[in-house]
């Protein structure tokens, strides 16, 4: 077990399950105590919650298969866990069976593809992310008043490809800072920048300050774009990041807010830091000589996976761990309407989309 620090309690944190392989991890000594700073928040954001209860939901419904449309979230122990319930992803609503249910996931879709569900007599359920929904509904304003807008977002993924089809042709992509002087715009003053939900907040105002050195009228969004769980994570790793030797941030490859942890990290005085999707994937040779190790999770990274994480670390002697808590979050969102309701038709008592968040270690 590990021991958790939080003020003056201490208390043991309860192991949910066990990894694949224990005691791979051993205890060798360091120059001072050994310890964990353990980033808070971390971990499920309102966005994912909901989107993950939607899935679990529709197949209490409707029954399996339910499809999704690309991953629900950006994690692959998530999809595999709702593959195994019965859902089936697909890249596209051209795969699934006409008259099939289907959930759109939490990085949102373009009006096109909302059309070709429908054509194809699908029933869609969209599990977009309402903040997500807030920056499409603002590229569809700004689009009718014709304004030109500049979305800054990394080219590919989903939730770009979907904000951008609210508004295709006034849409320019800005992946990076590097890309502000290469830009060409019709009209200077009449020009809005929106961005990807789930950006470093640091590098997009760089990216905005840029933008304004090249077109001194840029109009701002009426508010921030960068969903508050990914900006409350971003801060936390860096304040850990202040102590910590290493940092290891729990979530996959392809999870856009996770990547970003592990560049905040660097830049703010962490030695190291390393992505993993599972405790598993640590290595031996990243604990030589650290004494203090930070960990967190991305925004769609179930707890149970950082759990395993400071199991494996526990082994290894990092059993003492304290949070750093830098926010608190109980923001919850109501899931789609078609799954308010039980199967009897009355209000289901997750009509909210949030499950438990709070652990047995931090009771009271």
């Amino acid at each position: 077990m590990s021991t958790i620090t939080n003020g003056n309690l201490a208390v043991s944190m309860p192991k949910p399950r066990m990894p694949a392989v224990r005691n791979r991890l051993k205890d060798t000594p360091v120059p001072g105590p050994k310890r964990v700073l353990l980033a808070a928040p971390r971990g499920y954001c309102a966005g994912v919650d909901r989107a993950v209860i939607a899935v679990e939901k529709a197949l209490e419904h409707f029954g399996s298969p339910v499809y999704v449309r690309k991953q629900i979230v950006h994690n692959i122990h998530v999809v595999s866990t709702l593959e195994k319930k019965g859902a089936i992803f697909v890249d596209e609503v051209d795969e699934v069976p006409e008259g099939s249910h289907i959930v759109f996931s939490a990085h949102g879709v373009s009006p096109a593809v909302v059309r070709n569900a429908a054509d194809r007599k699908l029933s869609a359920i969209d599990a977009t992310c309402p903040l997500v929904t807030k920056v499409h509904r603002e590229a569809s304003r700004f689009s009718r008043d014709n304004f030109e807008i500049l979305l800054i977002g990394h080219a590919g993924h989903e939730e770009v490809e979907g904000t951008m089809g609210h508004a295709p042709e006034r849409t320019t992509l800005v992946n990076s800072p590097a890309d502000v002087a290469k830009l060409t715009v019709t009209d200077p003053d009449n020009l809005v920048w929106l961005s990807q939900t789930t950006l470093s907040v640091d590098e997009t105002m760089e990216t905005v300050r840029l933008l304004r050195e090249r077109f001194p009228n840029l109009h701002n969004p009426p508010s921030d774009d960068i969903c508050y769980a990914t900006q409350n994570r971003q801060v936390a790793i860096k304040k850990v990041s202040e102590e910590a030797e290493l940092v290891i941030v729990v979530g996959s490859a392809n999870s856009s807010n996770t990547v970003r942890l592990v560049d905040v990290a660097l830049e703010n005085g962490a030695k190291a830091a390393y992505r993993v999707d599972y405790a598993s994937e640590i290595r031996q040779e990243w604990l030589d000589g650290v004494s203090i190790i930070g960990v967190t999770s991305g925004a769609s990274v179930p707890e149970v996976l950082v759990q395993e994480v400071l199991d494996d670390l526990a082994d290894a002697g990092y059993g003492d761990v304290q949070q750093v808590v830098t926010a608190e979050e109980d923001l919850m969102f109501s899931l789609p309407k078609e799954l308010r309701k039980d199967a009897d038709g009355n209000d289901d008592a997750r009509g909210l989309g949030g499950r438990t968040r709070q652990l047995d270690w931090q009771k009271p």
